[in-house]
């Protein structure tokens, strides 16, 4: 559909090939450019060019993978429908190689496999995006708002997988950066920002088979919109209405009116309790029980909220002055204490001189 798209499949296929590090670059939106390189497993070169036939994947070794799917990607339609709207080049080695593997296509037709130098990994270039079908090139928007979308994917993508950094370059400058160090709250502050973050309290608890973690804003610290409602089912960004309306039940009568929760919250679940083929983006899921899923976020937030609430006993070393002792003492205590002279160092004053008499 747009840039973003072409993103999200290049860098969930580079989380399921197990990278630790993703970089993104754009140029004018994505329009111009899209280069995605990871440091994952790589691609055998004889099965480079069976990467790009319309469903084939490496994801699903047997029939029963479809009803426990683990991986983002599987269904093996991304790199078939990106190389027939763009310029394709791929680079890449598996570790255990000595020298890599390169492919260049143009509207789906792809070239001979030739080696190349490379590091361990793969790098994707994707040029000209829908140079040959301009009846879909007239509908993408402004560089700013196409660049804006590729920036809320790889954001979405990077709060999903905190063990991975992140980084996205935008006509050459930098503005994402994660440090990949495995802690939620660490991506949270390096995608939504410091004061996002600092609004935030931890979550941790489950319904059931459901397990769930993450943060919430406290109540102060609403939001006009539900725009930061982000919700992540076994590491995949979904969009959830029973979800959102679980959150928000939590917080009756919590927020001020107009205000709206927010959250970065995980659930995890035994993937054949889940159902993530209904929808082409991949951003539906379907619960084999919606009354768990639903019971486990609210149970699990509105405890730590109730939690939260509760006036706390202040610690003996925290406790002011005011409440240790009283005025007088303080004053007592504020007093400079008089010099102490050692023995025998006493002088004594010179005496006044005398008054003249008249």
């Amino acid at each position: 559909e747009r840039p973003a798209s072409v993103v999200k499949e290049l860098v969930e296929n580079a989380i399921d090939a197990g990278a630790s590090a993703i970089v993104v670059e754009i140029q004018r939106g994505g329009m111009g450019l899209i280069r995605v390189t990871d440091n994952g497993c790589g691609i055998a070169p004889d099965e480079l060019p069976t990467a790009f036939l319309r469903h084939a994947t490496s994801k699903l070794r047997t029939e029963e993978d479809l009803g426990k799917i683990g991986t983002l990607g599987f269904r093996g339609e991304a790199l078939a429908a990106i190389s027939a709207v763009s310029r394709v080049d791929v680079l890449t080695r598996q570790s255990e190689d000595a020298i890599g593997a390169a492919i260049h296509g143009e509207g789906g037709a792809m070239g001979p496999v030739r080696e190349e130098g490379a590091p361990a990994g793969t790098t994707i270039r994707v040029a000209d995006l829908f140079y040959n079908t301009p009846a879909r090139l007239k509908f993408m928007k402004k560089d700013s708002a196409e660049g804006a979308a590729v920036a809320g994917i790889v954001q979405h993508l990077a709060l999903s997988h905190p063990e991975v950094s992140f980084k996205l370059l935008r006509d050459g400058a930098e503005v994402l950066h994660t440090p990949g160090d495995g802690q939620l709250l660490s991506a949270v502050y390096a995608a939504m920002g410091r004061d996002f973050a600092m609004g935030l309290q931890e979550v941790r608890g489950c319904g059931g088979d459901v397990q769930v973690s993450g943060y919430v804003t406290r109540p102060l610290n609403g939001h006009g919109t539900r725009g930061r409602q982000l919700f992540f089912v076994n590491g995949r960004f979904v969009k959830s209405q029973l979800l959102s309306a679980a959150l928000e039940e939590a917080y009756r009568n919590r927020l001020l009116k107009g205000k709206f929760p927010g959250c970065v919250l995980h659930l995890t679940l035994p993937e054949d309790r889940v159902d993530v083929n209904v929808h082409p983006a991949k951003t539906v899921v379907k619960f084999v029980s919606d009354k768990t899923a639903f019971d486990a976020v609210y149970y699990t937030v509105m405890d730590a909220l109730d939690a939260a609430a509760r006036p706390k006993a202040p610690e003996k070393e925290e406790k002011p002055f005011y409440r240790t002792m009283t005025a007088q003492e303080f004053r007592q205590q504020q007093k400079p204490e008089p010099e102490k002279r050692p023995l025998g160092s006493y002088t004594a004053r010179p005496a006044a001189p005398a008054r003249p008499v008249r």
